[in-house]
């Protein structure tokens, strides 16, 4: 084994950085349980160090310099540290909801990830449903309410502490202001930071601030104002909707979303079993839903969890019993589904294996039927009468749902985006039939990607114009139809009724 670790490329480990060298499962000949062991320090959050597995736990301090992967020191250490958990024969718990919570803080706010791949790569994997559903509403109400969170903590902070430490500050705020149990709030959010070897000094920090909190922080919360996008987004929403308009999309994204449903049936129906109200375009609403698996007619497949404006751009297309209907870009599969409910011969169409998975698991709940094809959209093959491309896009439309997409992004690649857009819809017009028609949509709330968009494929296809009179659906008001002949939805639209996401849409004819 000697000669081995001669040849191991040796790394470098600081306070930062949690290495578990492979060489620890071959030597234990337990590769599952080894596996197991890194999976359960990941599923805590953050790297090891936070959590008191790093270096600086094992008493190493500073930079340890070099150690290879085969059986350095700290391989040593952690080696006995695997050995035990695995001959004790028991799991590590699984994280609190707020430790848990504060992870995903820490990787959107400091990693510029999205909870959606957060989510989808199982960062809350190991907690019971109940916990996940708990972790993802705190860190969706911290990000929702981060200004606000911000301006309160300024009051009794020198200078922010720490990323890791300032978000463990920033949920306890929120909860707080909110009306959270403030000695519960306080002793967990101080045991977090109590729980890590690098920030353990802070824990009287965080209990000293977050104790002031407790006391005038709600008073504090009341009175400030709603949290505005950053910059890189509100600048050209206010050059394209003016300020006032921008403040309403806000004020919606402040308050955030209500469960929205479609239902496969009948309307009223579905409201009667789930507690609901049917809106105007036919969808139905819930609020304080809970967990959505568990409510009357999910197993039946009676409906699926769809905003109410993304239901239209389905309703908009009108597919027929027969048609050769393609939607393209279809996962998660709320308009594929929405379209196989109407008898059409349905094709789903996405590039990602693991997205088009869910899609499946969507049609098989329903007992709806499509054919799926993954694929890239740019190159697809096939003739239909109907085309539903819902176009990748920045998002922006719904963030009243994503509150962490602000903070994940910056912008910078929306212009990738509509180069994109642009190829995607020039090849979906080649796919369709003599007299086929085609929806174009977007969940951006940006012009270009939207409207802009209508308005260049318009000149560059002579024989192409935007069906108007398809815009007479329930619910539609006049005022939201756009001068190039699209739809354009809002989040400050109904806003008595809970709001919806920001969305583009247009029908095209040859």
């Amino acid at each position: 084994m000697g000669a081995a670790r001669a040849r191991v490329k040796a790394s470098e480990i600081d306070g930062d950085t949690f290495l578990f060298p492979i060489a620890i499962a071959h030597w234990l000949k337990a590769v599952p349980a080894a596996a197991i062991f890194l999976g359960q320090i990941r599923g805590l959050g953050g790297g090891a160090a936070r959590f008191g597995l790093g270096q600086s736990a094992l008493g190493f301090g500073g930079q340890i310099g070099t150690v290879g992967h085969g059986m350095g020191s700290f391989a040593r250490c952690l080696l006995i540290y695997a050995r035990s958990i695995i001959q004790q024969g028991s799991a590590m718990p699984p994280p609190t909801p707020r430790a848990a919570a504060a992870h995903l803080l820490d990787q959107i706010l400091g990693e510029h990830r999205q909870m959606a791949d957060l989510l989808a790569t199982g960062a809350l994997g190991r907690l019971d449903a109940p916990d996940r559903a708990r972790a993802q509403r705190l860190a969706t109400q911290t990000l929702r309410g981060l200004e606000r969170a911000d301006r309160v903590l300024a009051r009794h902070l020198r200078k922010p502490p720490p990323l890791p430490v300032m978000n463990i500050l920033r949920l306890g705020t929120v909860e707080l202001c909110l009306g959270g149990d403030a000695h519960g709030v306080v002793n967990d959010c101080v045991g977090l930071v109590a729980g890590t070897k690098r920030f353990v000094s802070l824990k009287g920090l965080v209990n000293a601030v977050l104790r002031k909190v407790a006391a005038s922080g709600p008073a504090e919360w009341a009175i400030l104002r709603v949290p505005h996008l950053p910059k890189w987004l509100r600048a050209p929403l206010c050059e394209a909707y003016g300020a006032k308009s921008v403040a309403g999309f806000e004020a919606a994204h402040f308050a955030g979303a209500p469960l929205d449903l479609t239902p496969e049936g009948d309307a009223e129906a579905v409201a009667q079993a789930v507690g609901g109200t049917v809106l105007p375009t036919g969808s139905v609403r819930v609020r304080d839903a809970g967990q959505v698996s568990v409510l009357p007619g999910y197993e039946a497949g009676d409906w699926w969890v769809q905003d109410a404006a993304a239901a239209l751009p389905a309703r908009l297309l009108g597919a027929q019993p027969g048609e050769a209907v393609l939607d393209m870009c279809a996962a998660p599969g709320g308009k594929t589904l929405q379209l196989a409910a109407t008898g059409a011969d349905v094709t789903a169409l996405d590039i990602s294996d693991a997205r088009m998975a869910r899609v499946r698991e969507n049609l098989a709940r329903t007992g709806l039927s499509a054919k799926l094809v993954t694929g890239d959209a740019r190159t697809h093959e096939g003739r239909y009468d109907a085309i539903l491309l819902d176009a990748p896009c920045s998002a922006t439309g719904t963030i009243r749902r994503h509150p962490d997409l602000p903070h994940a992004r910056d912008g910078s690649e929306i212009g990738d985006l509509i180069a994109l857009q642009t190829a995607m819809l020039d090849h979906a017009l080649g796919l369709l039939k003599p007299d086929g028609r085609l929806v174009y949509c977007t969940c951006s709330l940006l012009p270009d990607e939207g409207e802009c968009q209508v308005e260049e494929a318009l000149s560059r296809h002579r024989d192409l114009s935007t069906d108007r009179a398809a815009l007479d659906l329930p619910g539609i008001e006049p005022d939201w139809i756009t001068e190039e002949g699209g739809l354009r939805l809002r989040p400050d639209y109904w806003a008595d009724l809970g709001g919806m996401d920001g969305f583009y849409m247009a029908l095209l004819r040859h």
